[in-house]
């Protein structure tokens, strides 16, 4: 069994895992959001970290996805995902103590991958906006 290993102190940053993986995964992209393999740059610390799904011998995104979405390749022993059955729920995001899990924005903005305090402040304000709008008709 093979599996991509990472070793962070010889990568320059140069994004082409990112494409060659996007390319392999979409067959007709090098477009990042495609990419299995994310490449974090630090410009201010001058640091750059290539990461990937570390197939957890535990996969906790498997155990929390309620659509069944997340299992394991019987031939490669890889955590994979079946995006037909994905419901978008990220809690597979959520549980993955590395970071390494992502989703894909929709194009349209319509979804948002934000902070919850954010995404409460905003509701709360949306929601006085209709009230004060209420109070000044009654």
């Amino acid at each position: 069994m093979k599996t991509i290993t990472i070793d962070p102190r010889k990568c320059v940053g140069c994004r082409n895992c990112e494409m060659a993986c996007a390319f392999e995964k979409s067959q007709s992209s090098c477009e990042v959001e495609f990419a299995n393999i994310r490449i974090n740059d630090y410009i201010k610390e001058r640091f750059v970290v290539p990461m990937t799904c570390f197939h957890c011998e535990e996969a906790w995104c498997m155990k929390v996805c309620p659509a069944h979405a997340i299992s394991r390749d019987e031939k490669t022993n890889a955590v994979v995902l079946d995006q037909e059955k994905c419901a978008g729920c990220k809690m597979c995001i959520l549980t993955c103590p590395y970071g390494n899990i992502h989703f894909d924005h929709c194009i349209s903005g319509a979804l948002q991958f934000e902070d919850v305090e954010d995404a409460v402040t905003r509701k709360r304000y949306r929601i006085d906006m209709q009230i004060e709008d209420l109070t000044k008709r009654g």
